[in-house]
């Protein structure tokens, strides 16, 4: 039994630690658009059809066209959890192209501090002294960073950043508000609305219907990155400690400001030192709330 459980916690682990890294190069991939700023809505449609076509295939194939009786059991629970996270991928892509990589991406990394906090006022969820402290802690690296955007005159990056992290905080709540809702659903359902909310501000405010080659297959891989990691993701989440989940998602906010950074993937976007002082100070809280928070396994869902 313990050999058994050993194994599954490894595989819990590897999946998690994957996912978080799968979608640290989703960064560098939004860094080589083509002008990122004329293109952002056209990204964006072509990012969310690719999510919602990934997991259609992907349920698809675990269920069959049984699946199709999920969006009966989805509820409201379901269809804000869908409508945040395709927010969340909007303020995402809105954030990475009006402010530097570093600063987006640990803003995102309080996420799992904003959803604790709304747990707490809209479902009563019981708060921790570990995860007040540690509130507090990242608001302070926020502020930093906060200073440091808006010296550079990129404090609107900030903000999207913000309401990024937000976004996908709110979405992680409405999975608790109904733990019963078939999540993969939830996540296509968040590709198509980004995917249709995309299309309506391209007619509305674009004067291009279409995009260079380029940012499409861009689009498209990140669409891919962020559909696959997903899966993972779910997946290892059966066999992991919620806890350890927080600290494994900080490989996406370390590996994509490493690969911004680093002359491999082209990018060379050195952090402002303050961005990186806010950052690291948002990494010590999480992971402070995680060590604070973590409970005992137990044994894995089969």
């Amino acid at each position: 039994m313990s050999s058994d459980y050993n194994k599954k916690y490894f595989l819990g682990f590897v999946l998690a630690l994957s996912a978080g890294l799968i979608w640290s190069f989703g960064a560098p991939t939004v860094r080589h658009m083509v002008d990122a700023q004329i293109y952002q809505w056209h990204y964006l449609f072509c990012r969310g059809l690719t999510v919602a076509t990934i997991l259609l295939i992907f349920l698809l194939y675990k269920e069959g066209f049984a699946f199709r009786h999920n969006f009966k059991r989805v509820g409201l629970s379901g269809l804000l959890g869908g409508v945040a996270l395709a927010f969340a991928f909007i303020f995402f892509i809105f954030g990475m192209t009006y402010t530097s990589a570093a600063t987006t991406l640990f803003m995102i990394g309080t996420q799992p501090l904003f959803a604790g906090l709304f747990a707490y006022i809209f479902l009563r969820e019981y708060v921790r002294a570990a995860t007040l402290i540690a509130c507090v802690i990242s608001l302070g690296g926020m502020f930093i960073m906060a200073y440091s955007d808006w010296q550079s005159g990129t404090f609107m990056g900030w903000v999207f950043g913000l309401f990024c992290s937000v976004s996908f905080a709110t979405f992680a709540v409405t999975l608790r508000w109904q733990p019963d809702t078939p999540k993969f659903t939830t996540i296509m359902i968040s590709g198509v609305t980004c995917a249709l909310f995309s299309v309506i501000m391209i007619l509305i405010f674009s004067e291009n219907l279409t995009m260079p080659t380029r940012n499409i297959l861009l689009s498209i891989l990140h669409g891919s990155f962020v559909a696959s990691g997903l899966i993972l993701l779910s997946i290892g989440s059966k066999y992991l400690p919620a806890a350890e989940f927080m600290l494994l998602s900080l490989t996406e906010v370390v590996g994509g400001v490493i690969w911004c950074w680093i002359p491999l993937f082209g990018v060379n976007e050195v952090p402002e030192s303050y961005t990186l002082i806010g950052g690291l100070v948002i990494i010590f809280s999480i992971a402070f709330h995680a060590i604070g928070t973590r409970q005992r396994p137990v044994p894995p869902t089969l």
